[in-house]
């Protein structure tokens, strides 16, 4: 089952979506790595972390070693968060004209408080004529290339202001190559379940002018064929159900190309793919900075698995990949599996008021830039 964005060609409708802190370079390759070893493939899109348009124009150095992709990535996805169209315009130019990325994807979807208290992420689409504005300059800026734009999103603000289906339509009338959907309001954050209904209704709306991908609640193989079958959807977007699972990619790709589902990995197993996922991480940031991001991936890798709360207390406090490597071999020829080999890893936290700049639903067809929305960190 092929997905087509733009000129890309897809072996597999599976995309990792973007994760602030969690797409870097090091977890890009492990995916890729492990979809390769467990199914001899690599066939779908792995989309880097957020990335803000103003600081790439302006060349910030933490974001200009952010946007760098291992050799083996191909094709190479770019996630742009924007809020004004010169600066989309800009960035977008700039990473055609450098050769940065091979698809820029466009984030409207974040729900994190201090992004959509200045007007940014799942807040923007309702500014109607602002968002057109905003996708029309990226693709003006790639017109003539190879490059697709995409734009990511969610069913609105909340429940009383749903922009899903205007922006869906808005999105394509100015050249998006495709439209992902969170089937989740800004509200309900990451809580209870995902409206796959929603999905189905933009889909429907969108009929097959471009593809329309699903993202929300994909946990286990067969849920990414669930997503598909209940909406109609071209393909699926996974993202918390990967954390700490860097092989659920392999077996989603698998399902949905009617192979054989891998199996899930044993504690020993598990334990590699920590080691490695660190040692990638020295590899592009230094040992210092890896032994200090993969304590937060720890709880995630070790979830269900018979490992006891002290080991998991040192396992979060490692200073060295050493450490590391000594802490985890008492379990390096274990074979437990997981109890729960999936879980409810996106499920979390509760529905909440989603923090707006004053003002900001008084009029949906103001064009003007948000205040200091764009002056954000890359990465979130």
């Amino acid at each position: 089952m092929n997905l087509r964005i733009g000129p890309l060609e897809l072996a597999s409708p599976v995309i990792l979506a973007p994760m602030a802190g969690v797409t870097n370079m090091a977890f890009r390759t492990l995916c890729r790595e492990q979809e390769l070893a467990r199914t001899r493939t690599v066939s779908g899109l792995y989309v880097c972390e957020m990335i803000t348009a103003r600081a790439l124009v302006e060349r910030n150095e933490k974001t200009m070693h952010m946007i760098e992709f291992a050799p083996q990535e191909t094709p190479r996805s770019l996630q742009l968060y924007t809020v004004d169209p010169e600066y989309t315009y800009r960035a977008a130019k700039m990473i055609v004209d450098d050769n940065l990325a091979d698809h820029i994807d466009m984030n409207f979807g974040c729900p994190v408080p201090k992004v959509t208290r200045r007007g940014g992420g799942s807040a923007l689409p309702y500014k109607r004529q602002l968002f057109g504005n905003i996708v029309a300059a990226a693709v003006k800026a790639t017109e003539g290339t190879d490059v697709p734009v995409t734009v990511k999103m969610r069913v609105g603000i909340d429940d009383e202001h749903h922009t899903h289906l205007d922006a869906g339509r808005i999105a394509v009338d100015n050249g998006a190559a495709a439209v992902t959907l969170h089937g989740r309001t800004a509200a309900q954050r990451y809580s209870g379940d995902a409206r796959w209904d929603e999905i189905a209704r933009l889909k429907e709306h969108l009929g097959d002018e471009v593809p329309v991908l699903g993202n929300g609640d994909i946990f286990r193989a067969d849920d990414a064929q669930r997503m598909m079958d209940a909406t109609g959807c071209d393909g699926v977007q996974v993202g918390r159900g990967c954390l700490g699972r860097p092989w659920l990619f392999a077996e989603l790709s698998a399902q949905l190309r009617g192979e054989p589902i891998p199996d899930e990995p044993t504690l020993g197993e598990v334990t590699r793919i920590i080691v490695r996922h660190a040692e990638l991480l020295a590899e592009h940031d230094g040992e210092d900075h890896a032994a200090r991001d993969i304590r937060k991936h720890i709880g995630w890798y070790m979830r269900g698995f018979p490992v006891g709360g002290q080991v998991r207390a040192k396992l979060a406090q490692v200073t060295s990949l050493d450490a590391l490597r000594e802490i985890l071999s008492p379990w390096a020829d274990s074979e437990a599996k997981a109890a729960d080999a999936a879980g409810a890893r996106g499920r979390q936290g509760s529905p909440a008021k989603v923090a707006l700049p004053d003002g900001w639903l008084d009029d949906p067809e103001d064009i003007t830039v948000p205040h200091a929305a764009d002056i954000m960190n890359s990465g979130g």
